[in-house]
Formats: C-alpha cells, structure tokens, sequence
C-alpha cells in the first residue's frame, strides 16, 4: 500500500500553467484589439473567449488543482468562467439584439478588478512577469469599469491598449514557461521571487 501511493506521488505531471496563460493572454489581445477599436467586436471574440479563454482555462485550473497549486487552480478556473460569462453576456446583444445596463456591467467589470486585485498579492510570491499580467489586469478591469461606467469611449480605448499590454506579458510569461522547461534553462526570465529563510 505504501509503495502504491508513493508510487503515484513520483508520477511527473506536465505544467498547466503555459496552456491557461496563453489562452488567456490570446483571448485578451483579441477582446482589447476590439476595445482599442482596431478590430470589430464579433463572433470570432466570442468563440475565442468560450473555447480557448473559457474552457482551456478551467481545464488549465483543473490540472493545477491536482498538482495541488491553489494559486494557480483559483485564477484559472475563475478567469476561464470570467470569459464564458462575458460571452453570456455579449452574445445576446451582439448576435440577438438583447441588452445589458452601463451600471451593470461596470459594476461586474469592478469585482474581478477587486478579485484581480486580491490575486495580484499573492503574485508577490511568484514572479515579476506574474506581477505584471495580475497588475496589469487589475488595471484593465478597473479601466473598463469606469469606461463603461461613465460611458466613456476614450477611457476604454485606453484600456483596450492596456489590455493588449496585459496579454501580451501573459503571452510572454506562457512562453518563458514554455521554453525555459523545453532547454532547461533560463531562456526568457520570469524575475522569481527571491524566498526569505
């Protein structure tokens, strides 16, 4: 019996990390290329933000959850279920006509800026380059929440910028990921946090 479960505790498992940032930074280049009004808000968002910033994120968060990784299972699982709600949300009035209040959605936009807030902390015992989305996405829901708030199109143009900024770090932080565990060095850095004691 002992040797069963210490067999199973030397299974390697891959990391999830790389697969739930990248679906996340992608997704949100794509949103934000549409806040900043480079592209238009379409059908394509929604199916990216449903399949690959939704699904393969909770997959991703999943897979954290049996590596036994909180920070990584809480962010992943809620940032993929943030990105099927807001295609909940957008499908109607993009595809169907229906609507949504200005009061409503900046206030759904300020609590994940306060959930992303929260979890910006805990990136203090990760890595800059995790500094970076979380501080960044803080930002961006914060921006978005007072742009739709006020109905300002200059302050979410502004985000949409900031928000391409947010995902592409995620981009790099899922690559550096990536790449430093397929040469086994430091490739691209992620500026560890140093542990005391």
């Amino acid at each position: 019996m002992a040797q069963t479960q210490q067999s199973r505790a030397d299974i390697l498992l891959a990391n999830p990390a790389p697969i739930g940032l990248m679906a996340f930074g992608t997704t949100t280049v794509l949103l934000n290329l549409a806040n900043a009004g480079a592209i238009p808000a379409d059908s394509i968002i929604l199916a990216m933000g449903l399949f690959y910033g939704g699904a393969a994120q909770i997959l991703a968060g999943a897979f954290e959850f049996r590596k036994g990784n909180t920070f990584g299972m809480t962010a992943f699982i809620s940032y993929g279920f943030f990105w099927i709600s807001l295609v909940f949300i957008l499908f109607p009035t993009q595809l169907l006509g229906g609507s949504y209040s200005a009061a409503s959605l900046s206030s759904y936009l300020f609590l994940w800026g306060l959930f992303s807030l929260i979890m910006f902390f805990g990136t203090l015992r990760h890595s800059g380059a995790l500094m970076f989305v979380f501080g960044t996405l803080t930002i961006l829901f914060f921006l978005l929440s007072a742009g739709f708030g006020w109905n300002n199109s200059n302050v979410i143009k502004f985000a949409g910028y900031e928000g391409i900024l947010c995902g592409l770090g995620a981009i790099y932080t899922s690559a550096a990921n990536i790449l430093n565990e397929t040469y086994a060095k430091s490739v691209l850095p992620t500026f560890p946090v140093k542990q005391k004691g």
